[in-house]
């Protein structure tokens, strides 16, 4: 993400050259070609040049041009300073080699500037190309390189580790004995968090003992700006991220279904900690509410989170003591329900594009009602 704008160290293009391989002239010189018939009366008359040059892309050459003139010019080539205009290749009466008798014949009139690459054209020294702010892929790499700028100042993209808690956690593909449960968490929040615009370092399982999850943040804390962990931040009595962080991350309630208890804290000395519940529905929401606009920030990004006004077409309840965030899929306008509102429905996240948002005080969602989507990606 670029920190502050590319600015065009020279003129783009630096100098006046061809856009097309032909031949460098005077539009004065070449105006009646293809009018009338020639000297045989057998069609359009073309105009006889001499030519006294031959200009190559990369060349330094000025060939001086005089009346009646003309310069072979490649694209790219910087434009002879007698010449305004070039004539292509193929409006040459043999449209392929340099003339063996140092004449070419050309067969249509070019007006002054046709085929020209005017200096500055584009950007001017010093101009902004592109504005802070913006995401660099190739296409803005390739502007600024072509600016001139070899080094550019930029917020990097946020590395993070993810971290899902559980004794009951197994890799997905394995066999699962009672009370073991395939592991997704971690497939998803890492998902998110590249989704994001982070780069995710490392991502993996840790079990329910203080002493694993001492040895997993030991691990990573000095190589990341952000570690994010899911599940363990209850207030159960195997809960082991508030039982391990208690007097490092803050632990509170939100307001919020599903995902209500959350964590929040900084590690002595190293990067930010997201704590979010283990529910996959839940970790999802969290995410998107909490840790997607936190990682906006770092990347430099100040933009809103992007929200439309949606109309149900099926009804459905909420608590109405929290802030509902129900999975929907989205067509248009229109917003549905994509599962059951149950924090552990993982397979309603495949479904769903964005999250209904329905304020505390609302009990009940009804086919036409107007609802608030929060969209499942952050500004860009």
């Amino acid at each position: 993400m670029l920190a502050e704008p590319v600015v065009a160290r020279h003129d783009l293009p630096r100098f006046d050259n061809a856009a097309m391989d032909g031949y460098a002239v005077r539009a004065a010189d070449v105006e009646a070609a293809g009018v009338g018939e020639d000297d045989a009366g057998q069609g359009a008359a073309s105009i006889l040049l001499r030519v006294v040059g031959d200009v190559a892309a990369g060349s330094h050459d000025d060939p001086p041009l005089g009346d009646g003139e003309a310069v072979r010019i490649m694209t790219g080539a910087p434009l002879p300073s007698g010449a305004d205009a070039v004539v292509p290749l193929e409006h040459t009466v043999e449209g392929t080699a340099f003339p063996a008798d140092g004449v070419v014949h050309v067969m249509r009139p070019a007006q002054r500037g046709a085929h020209v690459r005017g200096v500055g054209e584009e950007a001017r020294q010093g101009a902004a190309v592109i504005a802070a702010g913006r995401v660099l892929g190739p296409h803005q790499l390739a502007a600024a390189a072509a600016a001139g700028n070899a080094e550019l100042v930029v917020h990097r993209a946020p590395r993070i580790a993810v971290l899902a808690t559980g004794s009951e956690l197994v890799a997905p593909g394995h066999d699962l004995a009672r009370g073991q449960i395939s592991e997704s968490n971690s497939t998803l929040l890492a998902g998110l968090a590249g989704s994001a615009g982070g780069t995710v370092l490392t991502a993996g399982v840790v079990g329910d003992e203080p002493d694993a999850l001492h040895a997993a943040l030991g691990e990573v804390q000095a190589s990341v700006d952000a570690i994010v962990i899911t599940g363990g931040v209850g207030a159960g009595a195997y809960d082991v991220v508030r039982r391990t962080l208690a007097t490092v991350l803050d632990f509170h309630d939100v307001a919020m279904q599903p995902g209500r208890p959350q964590a929040f804290g900084r590690l002595p000395g190293g990067p930010i900690v997201f704590g979010l519940p283990g529910n996959p529905v839940a970790a999802a929401v969290s995410f998107e509410v909490f840790v997607r606009p936190a990682l906006s920030r770092l990347r430099g990004v100040r933009g809103e989170r992007r929200t439309f006004e949606g109309v149900a077409t099926a009804g459905w309840r909420s608590r109405g003591d929290r802030a509902q965030y129900l999975p929907v899929i989205v067509d248009g306008d229109r917003v549905r329900p994509a599962g059951a509102a149950r924090s552990h429905f993982v397979a309603s996240l495949a479904r769903a594009d964005a999250y209904a948002v329905v304020p505390v005080g609302i009990t009940e969602v009804r086919a036409g009602d107007r609802v608030t989507v929060l969209e499942a990606t952050g500004p860009q």
